[in-house]
Parts: C-alpha cells; structure tokens; sequence
C-alpha cells in the first residue's frame, strides 16, 4: 500500500480512536498465536500427553517392578506383557472355582477409582456367572493412612468368617467410604466386621496380634512384582488392565478372554 492510501485510509480518524483501534489489531493477533499453538497441540505431543493425564482413573505409588511384565502405560498401542499369575490356597475366589476366566485385582480400599471400579466388577460377576472368577488382593497405597489396617481386617474377616465374609466385607467397605485416605474410620472396624457375622472378639484378637500384616505385604510385594504401580489394576487370564475403565471396556477384555485371546 502507498503512502498516499495509507493517509487516505487513517485520514479523519481521531487519535483516540487510532489507539483504540491499535489495541483490538494487537489482540486478535495475539488470538491467533493461541489458537493456532492449540491446534498444533491438539494434533501433535500435546494431545496425546493430555489425554494420558486426562484419564484420572487410577491411584499411583511409585514401585520398583522386579520384572520385566509391567502392564503397558495408558496412551500407548503396546498391548499388555501377559503374565503367569496363580491362584493361591490362602486367597478367597469370588465366583465358580473352575471358571475359565480369573481376574486378578489389586486394589486399596481407600482409593476412590477403586470404589468406583467396584460396581463395574460386581456387574461381571453378575453378567458372566459361572465363567468369571474373582480374587481381590491387597494393595494399600502409602498415602492412604487408613488402607493397610483395612486390608489386614478385611483378611481378618476372611479367616474367621470365610470367602463370603471377606467378599462382604470388601463390598460394605466400598459402599460405605469416602476414600480418600481415611473415609472409613479404622475405630468402626469391628463393629462392620460384626454386621457381616464375624465375632468381634475375635476380630480384635487377629487385629491386635497383626498376624494379617505378612499376608498384605505379600500381596503388596508379589502386585510390584507384576508391574503394578497404581490401584485398581487387574490382570484378565494375566493381562493387565489398569484404572478404572468403564464397563464396557471391562466386558471387552472378559471377551477377549473367553475367545482365548
């Protein structure tokens, strides 16, 4: 543009307005610098770290795995290293002992993705009798203070009153937390131990001996072991699903499973 159009176009224009006018240029500019550095992260590394992050369905412990079978990570297309997971004598299956599909979930009772993933668990139970199992095993994050002392009470429960008790148990835990760390306070333990039918005498016997404490850390050490780093993670006929995922992807990997997949 010539010097002469310039004037021309700016002639008659206050100073005021010049001003004004320079300011909603320099806006729409800088608009434009955002939207597209948006778009660029939208499509490029951005993206895919935001919807890594975006997730939230999981609780997370930094854990040293003592193999090389850590589940593949949310955000990639790796599928899950299958691993050789056995079912113990001393465990409570939920479900027929023969079934050909085993879950295997570690989990915390205070965390709120694992209270969240619950009914979805209890729903397969529910859709897949008699072709699902379902062992549920201790993984108490650190910064859950009230998580270890539940675990050990629910296995409390579990020997003195058997598989029914401890699954009882487990689900009247869930329901009645708000997780968290410290939702279920560890003084009304004995009393829910009592309302599944455990005596609280003995309860407290077991609880106060920590005779279930071995039996924790052993689920703690073995789940480290299989490369879990956050609750819930469950292994379907040992391949790994982590976090809370919805029931449809739930069913999608029982699928699988049953397909011999």
């Amino acid at each position: 543009m010539s010097e002469h159009n310039k004037s021309s176009l700016f002639s008659g224009v206050s100073p005021k307005l010049t001003f004004v006018m320079g300011i909603l240029v320099g806006v729409a500019g800088v608009s434009l610098v955002v939207f597209i550095l948006a778009l660029v992260m939208s499509f490029g590394g951005g993206g895919r770290l935001a919807k890594v992050f975006a997730r939230g369905d999981k609780d997370n412990q930094p854990v040293a795995a003592a193999n090389n079978t850590k589940p593949s990570q949310p955000g990639t297309n790796q599928p899950p290293v299958k691993v050789d997971i056995q079912v113990r004598a001393d465990e409570f299956v939920r479900g027929q002992s023969n079934a050909p599909v085993t879950l295997v979930e570690y989990s915390d009772l205070e965390c709120p993705y694992c209270k969240r993933f619950h009914p979805a668990m209890q729903q397969i139970m529910q859709d897949y009798a008699g072709k699902v199992r379902w062992i549920h095993r201790q993984f108490p994050l650190s910064f859950h203070a009230n998580a270890e002392k539940e675990a050990e009470a629910s296995e409390c429960v579990g020997k003195l009153g058997g598989a029914d008790k401890y699954w009882e148990f487990i689900d009247k835990i869930y329901e009645r937390t708000t997780s968290n760390g410290t939702g279920f306070a560890l003084a009304d333990l004995p009393k829910l131990a009592q309302e599944v039918g455990v005596n609280q005498t003995g309860f407290k016997a077991c609880m106060n001996s920590n005779e279930m404490a071995a039996k924790v850390q052993k689920d703690l050490q073995e789940g480290s072991g299989y490369g879990v780093s956050g609750t819930p993670t469950t292994f379907i006929n040992g391949r790994a699903v982590e976090g809370a995922v919805p029931l449809a992807d739930l069913k999608a990997a029982v699928e699988q499973a049953l397909a011999g997949k």
